[in-house]
This record gives structure tokens, C-alpha cells and sequence, in this order.
């Protein structure tokens, strides 16, 4: 009897060849379906997960960018940034690896190979130039935070890096350094925690000084060490650009010991002294009292760590003279030799006005009354300019209108339209009364008259330097004329003249001819008092006056003391003096200008 195989199906028997197949079509869809998710996954990747993966295993470094320097019109450093980094280490990380492996150079070749922990730091010790027990006992506790060295050089952070000692990485950070200490320390600025500039140069400039920051990826396991052959990107980041002035430190130096040993002497609040190029607008000297140390700003006053020579508006004083004898020049109203009778005080419109000095009635000549700083005669000859015309060659002059040298704070100063002036302002404008500006608005005006009636806008940023080099001038804003060439050689006549016969004889510098103009003005109160307190004393003048080069302005606030005590004329000189010498200037030829200062 046959033995049986198998039951029948539906009257059938089985076909092993039949389940072989089926079998197979199964596992076969089973690895198309595995096999489709792998692609997807490893292939396609859909949904991200490797690049999440390894955007997980990724480690970031920044790179500090180098902040730009700050240079004096020479080259000579006034600010400058040194990269540094600090070397840091998870200890967790750095006892519980015993080994790991790093690229290194086998035989001129690049090869994998596995280096011990005790290894690693022996070489780390060997690079950081550090005990290596000290550097065992600074890796080694539970900190994941631990600074194990810091200062370290950028060719040396590059060194450690190569080495990969687990749990080991830098800290870039950027040190400010301010070689001269307080020498133009309001004009440079300083940082702020953080890096970012605070105040002066630092801060107007900080977007072309700080640069870019540049970054290093690495790819690290889960166990926390840098995988060697897996990615390692560098970003290199992109220096600050230089900032070059046009301050002649030199002359910095010597300008702010002058009015700092002249504000001690007559305790004064404040001074200031500025010294322009009268050929160019450059300004190669801007001296503050209590100047700070950019190193350590917080040793000075916060109101003290600006440029007051830009920031504070003071009403000027007779300085202002000089101006409205210009305006009638150029109006055709006077000449430096115009005869006015003085009476020992003057009357107009119900307003009275007297001189420093007593006097009877004189008569003088425009040159005259501008030598010997007479309200009066200023009033008298003034009235022949209208309203309007006295209020648009004070805007013409640049009154009202803040400089922008490129530091923070620039005061416009107060110059009040005409038609607001009440029944005594449009007459003691003339004078500098009424009327409110910075030490720089003043120079600027005298620059005009000193270059042969042409105005140029006042230069403190004289270029750009990348890091490789390549210098971009900062242009100069175009020249506008104030004047005419005609005019401002009589108003620098007249200015010479109130050196040689007038009451400025002690500005008077030897072998140089010379003109100036001297102010005094009344100081408001700043405590909230009302009326005035103390005094603003100044000096004005340029020279050598055959073809003047240099503007120098002197101020104080608030001296003790008679105010008609009071001279700036051995500061002016002793300035002015250095300018001329420290550029060359050679000695003037020819014979001053001598106006009379009486009428015959």
C-alpha cells in the first residue's frame, strides 16, 4: 500500500515548489521594504536624520577677529588688540579617556593612530611650556569647566588643537592695549565689557574696526572625543580694518601738558587746546584736561572721558570779532582803517554797552577796536550789517553747524534765527554774546580767514588700512569760500596787527609773524542756579601770517581769579611754537602788519 505524502486540498495534494515560492516572494518584499527604508533613510534621507546626526556631533570654536588699530598720523599705535586664547578642559571627560586616536604625521604621511592620555598631556606640556604634573592636576577632577591656561598665543592654540588631548579646547579672547596711556584718550575711546567701542574712535568706528569672527568645526563621538577623520571645517575670520588719524601724538603730548599745567595754575574746571593744519583741516592736536587712560578710563570723571574741544558750547566772547569785521569787509561797509568815535559807553535802541577799560571818547580805527577787544566800536561798526545779514554770516562761518570729525557728542552750539533775537541779542552777537559754539566751531572759522577766505570742513580720520595693507583715503568735504582772498588778507592784517599794536603783544612768537584775537564771555551756571559763574577765557590766533599753516585755539573754564589777570598768551605761544617747530615751518620773512589802532 502506497504511503501517504501529505493531506489533500480540496481534493489536491501539496506543492512544495508552490510554498519554495511563496516563501521567497515574502522575504523578498521584506528586504525590498527594509532595503527602500534604507535608502530613504542613508539615501535620500528624507526626513534629516543624518544631518541632524551629525549637526549633534559637531563642535564649534570662534575665532576672534583681530579689532583694527588706531594710529596716530606717523603710524604710531594709540590702540591695538592682541588675539589670545584661553586653554580650557572638561575634566570628566579628559580622566575617564584613556586613549584616543588622531591624525598625525607617520613617515611623511598622514595616518590614524591611537596616543595615550599620559601621551597627550606630556605633549600638551611640552607646547604650553608648563609643568607636567601640572598640567595632570589641572585636568583632572569633575569640573566640566576649567581654565588650564590662559594668555596662550595663536601659534601656539594652533599647536594644542592638532594635539586633540580629549576634553581640551580654546577660548579665543581679544585684549585692547593703549600703548600711550592718556595721550588723546578722549579722542580713542575705550571698550566696554564685551569688546564693543565705548566712546571716541572706539565707538564711531567700531563696526570698521572689529572685523568678522571666524569659526573651527569638528566632529565629535559620543563619547566626546573628536573623531580624527571626520569633518574639520576653519572659517578664517576677517580682521578689523586700521584707523588712521590725523593727531600728531607728538604734539598731543606736549599740547596736553600745556593746558593741563595751565588749568592747575589758575584752577580752572576745564581747558582745552586745538591745533589745526590751516592748508589741509587736519587736526593734529586736540587737548583735553584730565585726559583718560583708555587703559583704566574709570581713574577719571565720566564727564571728563569726552572731547570737550567738540562736546561743550560755551558762549565765545570777542573771538566773535573777528567775524563780524569780516562780514563787513566783504559788504563793503568798513576797511581796516575805518575811523570810529568811541564815547566811553554807547547807546542804541535803549541798549547801552562799555569796554573792559575805561576810556574817554576815542577815536579808532576798525583795526583798532578788534586790537583792543572794544564792545563799543564792535556795536557802532556792527549796525551797518542789518539783522539777517549779521545772522547769515555767522551760519556762513559754520556757527550752528557741528563739525563731524567722526567723534560722538559733536555740539551744534546755539545760534538763535534773527527774528527771535530780543532788543540787546542782535547787537551782542556781534561780540560772541548771545550766541553759543564749540572751541573746534571757532578754529574752523579762523582757518577760513587763514587760508585766504576758504573754508575746510576739520579732518580727524585721515584713512582706512586693511589687514593687507591697502590704505583708502577718507575724503576730504570740498572747500567752501567764506570770503573773498581780498577780505581775508585785510581781517589777517587786522589779527596781526592786534599783536604788533595792539593788547596781544604776549602771543607774539620770535622770528614768526602772528596774529590772534583773544575772548572772554560769561559762563552760565550748570547747577541749576541762575545767572552766571565764572568766566570763559580764550585765544585764537595763527601763524607764521605770510602764509599761515597752523590755527591755535586756547580755552578755560572758569579760571580763579581776576578775570583781567588772566592770559592764555604764554600757553598760545608755547604751542604754537612746538607746531611750527615739530612741521618745519620755516621762519617768517618780510615785514608784520602794523595798522594804526587810533585815528588821527
Amino acid at each position: 500500500m502506497a504511503q501517504k505524502t501529505g493531506k489533500a486540498v480540496n481534493g489536491k495534494a501539496p506543492n512544495p515548489t508552490r510554498r519554495l515560492r511563496l516563501g521567497l516572494g515574502i522575504m523578498l518584499s521584506l528586504l525590498l521594504v527594509v532595503g527602500g527604508k534604507l535608502f530613504l533613510v542613508q539615501g535620500l534621507d528624507v526626513g534629516g536624520m543624518a544631518e541632524a546626526a551629525l549637526n549633534k556631533r559637531m563642535t564649534e570654536t570662534v575665532l576672534p577677529a583681530e579689532r583694527g588699530s588706531i594710529l596716530d598720523a606717523n603710524g604710531t599705535v594709540l590702540a591695538n588688540s592682541v588675539i589670545r586664547y584661553n586653554v580650557v578642559v572638561d575634566q570628566q571627560l579628559n580622566t575617564k579617556t584613556e586613549t584616543f586616536r588622531r591624525l598625525d604625521k607617520v613617515d611623511g604621511k598622514e595616518k590614524l593612530v591611537e596616543v595615550s592620555r599620559d601621551q597627550g598631556l606630556s605633549e600638551l606640556a611640552a607646547v604650553l611650556g608648563m609643568d607636567k604634573d601640572a598640567i595632570v592636576k589641572a585636568v583632572t577632577g569633575e569640573s566640566r569647566y576649567y581654565i588650564v591656561a590662559k594668555d596662550v598665543k595663536p601659534d601656539v592654540e594652533d599647536r594644542i588643537s592638532k594635539l586633540q588631548v580629549p576634553g581640551i579646547v580654546t577660548e579665543g579672547v581679544s585684549k585692547r592695549v593703549y600703548p600711550n596711556g592718556s595721550v588723546a584718550g578722549g579722542i580713542i575711546g575705550f571698550l566696554q565689557e564685551g569688546g564693543s567701542g565705548q566712546a571716541g574712535i572706539e565707538q564711531t568706528q567700531d563696526d570698521l574696526l572689529k572685523g568678522s569672527d571666524g569659526k573651527r568645526l569638528f566632529e565629535i563621538g559620543a563619547d566626546g572625543l573628536r573623531i580624527p577623520v571626520g569633518v574639520d571645517e576653519l572659517t578664517a575670520p576677517q580682521d578689523g580694518k586700521n584707523v588712521k588719524l590725523t593727531i600728531n601724538s607728538d604734539l598731543q603730548y606736549f599740547a596736553q601738558q600745556a593746558i593741563q599745567s595751565q588749568a592747575d595754575k589758575l584752577s580752572a574746571e576745564w581747558g582745552v587746546i586745538i591745533v589745526m593744519d590751516v592748508k589741509t583741516g587736519n587736526l593734529v592736536a586736540m587737548a583735553d584736561t584730565n585726559s583718560p587712560d583708555p587703559n583704566n578710563p574709570g581713574l577719571v570723571a565720566a564727564k571728563d572721558r569726552g572731547v570737550r574741544a567738540v562736546t561743550a558750547a560755551y558762549e565765545p566772547g570777542s573771538v566773535e570779532k573777528m567775524l563780524t569785521a569780516a562780514a563787513l569787509i566783504e559788504e563793503g561797509k568798513a576797511n581796516p582803517l575805518s575811523e570810529y568815535t568811541l564815547p566811553p559807553s554807547y547807546t542804541v535802541n535803549g541798549q547801552t554797552f562799555t569796554d573792559s577799560f575805561s576810556h574817554g571818547t576815542e577815536k579808532r580805527t576798525l583795526a583798532g577796536i578788534l586790537g583792543y577787544s572794544m564792545n563799543t566800536g564792535t556795536v557802532m561798526a556792527g549796525q551797518a550789517l542789518s539783522k539777517e545779514q549779521r545772522y547769515d554770516w555767522l551760519q556762513k562761518f559754520g556757527i550752528g553747524q557741528a563739525p563731524d570729525i567722526g567723534l560722538p557728542a559733536t555740539a551744534s552750539g546755539i545760534l538763535t534765527p534773527a527774528d527771535q533775537w530780543d532788543g540787546r541779542q542782535e547787537f551782542t552777537v556781534l561780540f560772541g554774546q548771545g550766541v553759543s559754539q564749540s572751541t573746534l566751531q571757532t578754529v574752523r572759522a579762523f582757518q577760513s580767514v587763514a587760508n585766504n577766505g576758504v573754508m575746510l570742513q576739520p579732518r580727524l580720520i585721515d584713512s582706512y588700512v586693511s589687514a593687507d595693507g591697502t590704505e583708502e583715503k577718507v575724503p576730504a568735504a570740498a572747500p567752501t569760500r567764506v570770503v573773498s582772498d581780498s577780505t581775508a588778507q585785510q581781517v589777517q592784517d587786522i589779527l596781526e596787527s592786534a599783536v604788533t599794536e595792539g593788547q596781544i603783544k604776549d602771543a607774539a612768537i620770535d622770528g614768526y609773524r602772528v596774529g590772534a584775537k583773544t575772548g572772554t564771555s560769561e559762563s552760565p551756571c550748570d547747577d541749576g542756579k541762575s545767572g552766571f559763574c565764572g568766566y570763559t577765557a580764550s585765544m585764537v590766533g595763527m601763524a607764521p601770517m605770510d602764509d599761515p599753516r597752523f590755527i591755535v585755539e586756547v580755552v578755560l573754564q572758569r579760571p580763579k581769579g581776576s578775570i583781567y589777570g588772566i592770559t592764555n598768551g604764554p600757553v598760545f605761544r608755547s604751542v604754537m611754537s612746538q607746531a611750527l617747530r615739530t612741521y618745519n615751518v620755516q621762519p617768517s620773512t618780510g615785514e608784520p602788519a602794523r595798522l594804526p589802532q587810533f585815528a588821527k
